[in-house]
């Protein structure tokens, strides 16, 4: 199992240097922030309307009553653009299938924190002008969301947004690697998107999932990428429970961090031996 040694003080500041471009890159594309925007606040419309009537059919369902699917909602809205299920892999990728990323191996930084670098940088741009106002958009329709008014909860919360990210950008990572043993990985990366943002609770919330369903997602990254950032940030989870979900956000960081390191490790070799 080949091991992560800890940056130096030099390559901090890389990883710093690509976080910031990471942040610039996604500020040139201002239109394609602002039709994320408004695409998240459609949907969230739709899913808001769907999720009232079933809590209004219901009374309450899985724990949720109104207020509490509304905030679900909104919140999962405007995290989407910080965490992805799709496309972020897309561009590294196309550089396993051509070999490209060999001249990735030869820089002077570990390409998986790299990566991870920019993502986050790339992160924390749609946050402030796609993802503030989505939520702005659905505390105006439904005259205020119910949220926690503890600073604490929302620095808890903070801190599960950054680990949702960064597990979202490991998994996609992870995901984009496979093209060192397959030919195509579209068709690999369309199920990680279809099956990761269902097992996240993009959909629904993973609490309504029944009890088989919601142990093979427990058994997966993804709640810890959507679902425990909204959960936190909600108030559904406070105190010890807010800090063991933490941990399991943790506990999932360590192991993509590990299981990229392991596909990296393998894939060079497999490249040195087909490149010579």
């Amino acid at each position: 199992m080949p091991v992560l040694a800890l940056p130096g003080r030099g390559a901090t500041a890389a990883y710093r240097r690509l976080a910031v471009a990471g942040f610039r890159r996604q500020w040139q594309y201002k239109l394609a922030l602002f039709a994320g925007m408004f695409t998240n606040s459609v949907f969230g419309l739709l899913r808001g309307a769907v999720m009232l009537a079933a809590v209004g059919s219901a009374g309450s369902f899985g724990g949720y009553d109104a207020a509490g699917i509304g905030a679900y909602v909104w919140l999962s809205q405007a995290l989407l653009g910080a965490v992805l299920f799709t496309d972020s892999g897309a561009e590294l990728g196309e550089r396993v299938r051509s070999g490209d990323i060999a001249v990735d191996f030869l820089r002077p930084v570990d390409l998986q924190l790299a990566t991870l670098a920019g993502d986050l940088g790339r992160a924390t741009c749609t946050l402030l002008p796609r993802g503030l106002p989505t939520l702005a958009v659905g505390a105006l329709v439904y005259g205020g969301l119910e949220l926690p008014g503890t600073p604490l909860t929302y620095l808890l919360g903070l801190v599960s947004v950054l680990l949702g990210t960064a597990i979202s950008s490991l998994t996609l990572f992870a995901t984009a690697l496979v093209g060192f043993w397959v030919v195509e990985t579209r068709g690999i990366r369309t199920l990680h998107q279809v099956l990761g943002s269902f097992l996240a609770g993009l959909f629904v919330p993973v609490h309504l999932f029944p009890g088989w369903l919601g142990a093979i997602a427990a058994a997966t990254p993804f709640p810890s990428v959507l679902q425990a950032p909204v959960d936190v940030l909600s108030g559904r989870v406070t105190g010890a429970a807010a800090l063991a979900v933490l941990g399991v956000q943790v506990c999932w960081l360590l192991v993509m961090v590990a299981l990229g390191q392991a596909l990296l490790a393998a894939g060079r070799r497999k490249l040195e031996v087909q490149g010579g």
